[in-house]
């Protein structure tokens, strides 16, 4: 498969290198294909997966193993230290089944793999509600105790977290798996220095077992880690395109929003995240995405700066 480059916009010809790679832009407009840029490392891997280049005119577009993705021709990072939080059902089967759905898991880790290449430090906060969840063990008696429950949900969060470290290794990313409660036979224990020290050394961190604490969720988790982590945004991963003012399946008249201030969310009720997660990102004035994960690119568009899902900011 031949991977071609050629002029964006009104630029000139010769822009275009002959390495076959892309460039990111150094200067002008965003999208420009920049003489002695250097190369975003990522193309060859593309070229290896099956996405190819393509240009049409004034405009270019990328497409993946044949799917058309809007808006890729260039997927410069505007972040450089990011949190993803995934869900548990991000990683399953959807629906009442339970279990880790390997498909799943594997389309998440290519689009990381390709955000890791373009140079971004990378922390993942994953969730566990595809293999358990707590209020399961709770709602039909006291034999199991609500904190029991919330610890067996964190190990929960550690499967997945195996699960996530062996299919990004399988396709040649370092990894680290940090716990929150200590097990070292499988996962390192979360030290925040060495957390930060991983990501430096361009580690994929993925942060199991929520905070370590009961009767707190991993959004909490999520929050407290970009905090400490000093992440320049954090990514919550949904089934769902945004924020709206209403339940887009029940009223249809529901409007999206692009972006809300905190004061916003509070002021108008709305649920972006449990509240004392939403609370710790507003007083760290860190920013929140979310935005649905299972659009073709999403994740990458996330980490780009494009104008997807519902972006909460000071």
């Amino acid at each position: 498969m031949a991977l071609s480059v050629q002029p964006v916009g009104s630029q000139a010809a010769g822009h275009g290198r002959s390495d076959g790679l892309c460039h990111p832009q150094s200067s002008g407009q965003r999208g420009q294909v920049v003489e002695g840029a250097s190369p975003l490392r990522c193309r060859r891997d593309w070229h290896q997966e099956g996405l190819s280049k393509q240009t049409s005119g004034k405009s270019a577009r990328c497409s993946y193993n044949g799917r058309t993705m809007p808006e890729t021709h260039l997927l410069t990072p505007k972040y450089r230290r990011v949190l993803l939080k995934l869900s548990g059902e991000a990683l399953g089967y959807g629906g009442s089944r339970l279990g880790i759905n390997l498909d799943e898991v594997r389309h998440i880790a290519v689009q990381l793999q390709r955000v890791h290449q373009r140079g971004v430090q990378l922390a993942v906060v994953v969730g566990g509600g595809n293999l358990l969840r707590g209020a399961q063990f709770t709602a039909g008696g006291e034999t199991i105790k609500p904190a029991t429950a919330h610890y067996m949900g964190m190990l929960a969060t550690v499967m997945n977290g195996l699960a996530l470290q062996d299919t990004l290794e399988a396709l040649g990313l370092e990894t680290r798996l940090l716990s929150a409660i200590r097990m070292e036979t499988v996962a390192e224990p979360f030290i925040r220095r060495r957390a930060l020290r991983h990501l430096e050394k361009g580690r994929i961190v993925i942060l199991a077992a929520g905070t370590g604490n009961p009767f707190v969720t991993t959004d909490t988790a999520a929050a407290l880690r970009g905090t400490e982590l000093e992440v320049d945004i954090v990514l919550k991963a949904t089934r769902v395109d945004g924020v709206y003012t209403a339940d887009p399946e029940l009223d249809p008249n529901a409007v999206k929003y692009d972006h809300l201030t905190y004061e916003q969310v509070i002021r108008e009720g709305l649920r972006v995240m449990d509240i004392g997660a939403f609370e710790m990102c507003r007083q760290a004035r860190l920013p929140i995405l979310i935005f649905n994960y299972k659009h073709e690119g999403a994740i990458e568009r996330a980490i780009a700066g494009h104008r997807i899902g519902t972006l909460i900011s000071a």
